[in-house]
């Protein structure tokens, strides 16, 4: 059982997920600094100052505690957060798809090279045929 879990682990796909899974987890700090520390206070100073993270729909007033400096017993719903969470969903979809399509472009690019590199080299049957029944009437002559 331990020596196909270690097979299972080694295999070239788990490791790679795993790569994956830790990248994608520094460029969602990345997103996330992007969006609360450059893209958002832009938008908010378009819309006249407004801070979408702290945007709510307030269900049930809060009292002010002076002793804590918080307001407690409030009930609200947060839905500034959520925008700033389709924001950042947004924006890491979109570079996903930068980086996916410049790879896929650089694939075509390569695939089309290859391909006129064996057309290139590839001799028709019809030329290769013509060769030898030139050298073969040069032995004869």
């Amino acid at each position: 059982m331990w020596k196909d879990f270690k097979a299972f682990l080694m295999r070239g796909n788990v490791i790679d997920l795993a790569t994956a899974v830790v990248i994608g987890a520094a460029f969602g700090k990345i997103v996330t600094a992007l969006v609360d520390n450059i893209i958002m206070p832009c938008i908010g100073m378009l819309t006249s100052g407004v801070d979408f993270a702290n945007m709510k729909y307030v269900l049930k007033e809060g009292t002010f505690n002076a002793e804590t400096m918080a307001v407690e017993g409030e009930v609200a719903i947060g839905y500034g957060v959520l925008i700033n969470a389709i924001l950042q969903f947004i924006i890491i979809a979109f570079v996903i798809f930068l980086v996916i399509h410049a790879m896929n472009k650089t694939k075509e690019k390569f695939a089309k090279k290859e391909e006129e590199e064996e057309k290139v080299e590839e001799t028709p049957k019809d030329i290769e045929l013509l060769t030898e029944i030139r050298d073969l009437l040069k032995k004869d002559a």
